[in-house]
C-alpha cells in the first residue's frame, strides 16, 4: 500500500473524489484488479476513471480481496482514505 499523496489533486480532494470515497465507504463500489484499476459504483462504471486511478495510486482505495487480473472485487477505503475524508480541524 502506498502512502497518501494528493499532489495530483492540488486543493486536496475535490467534490467528485470525495463522493467516490464515500460510495466506497458505503459498500457501493467495486474495483478491478489491475495496475490501472477501474471503479464501479452501484454496478455502473464510474464516469471519472482518471480520478479513480488517482485514488487507487495515492493509496486511498484498494481491493478488499485478492482477485485475478481484471476481476471485479469489492473496493475498500484505506486508512489514508479515511483520513482524507475526516473533517479538517477548525482554525484557532
Amino acid at each position: 500500500m502506498s502512502t497518501a499523496r494528493t499532489a495530483q489533486l492540488p486543493e486536496g480532494l475535490n467534490h467528485r473524489a470525495t463522493s467516490m470515497l464515500r460510495a466506497v465507504v458505503a459498500g457501493r463500489a467495486q474495483i478491478t484488479c489491475s495496475s490501472e484499476p477501474d471503479l464501479f459504483i452501484d454496478n455502473v462504471p464510474c464516469c471519472d476513471q482518471y480520478t479513480a486511478h488517482l485514488l487507487a495510486h495515492d493509496g486511498l482505495i484498494e481491493p478488499a480481496t485478492r482477485g485475478a487480473v481484471g476481476e471485479l472485487v469489492p473496493a475498500q477505503v484505506t486508512a489514508a482514505g479515511e483520513a482524507a475524508l475526516a473533517p479538517a480541524p477548525a482554525a484557532a
